[in-house]
């Protein structure tokens, strides 16, 4: 089995321990393992899925709208 990403989020950093705590755990029962050398910690937002998550909220990945706005019109039906 292979997954991908997982998105942890938490209130404070003492919670935010406590949930990957969990997380990890539950994984290792599963035997799943993570690789670290891809993991990433303690992020204050994050690119996921063409969006930015952040405590702020969730806004669209500037980014990603950039590249869409900079797409040819259309010219006919079948473009």
């Amino acid at each position: 089995m292979f997954i991908d990403d997982i998105m942890v989020f938490s209130k404070s950093n003492e919670e935010h321990e406590d949930h990957l705590r969990t997380v990890l755990q539950i994984l290792r029962q599963e035997k799943l393992y993570a690789k670290f050398s891809k993991c990433e910690f303690w992020l204050s937002s994050v690119a996921f899925l063409g969006h930015i998550v952040s405590a702020e909220g969730i806004t669209m990945d500037p980014v990603k709208v950039k590249a869409i706005t900079k797409w040819l019109r259309p010219m006919s039906v079948t473009e």
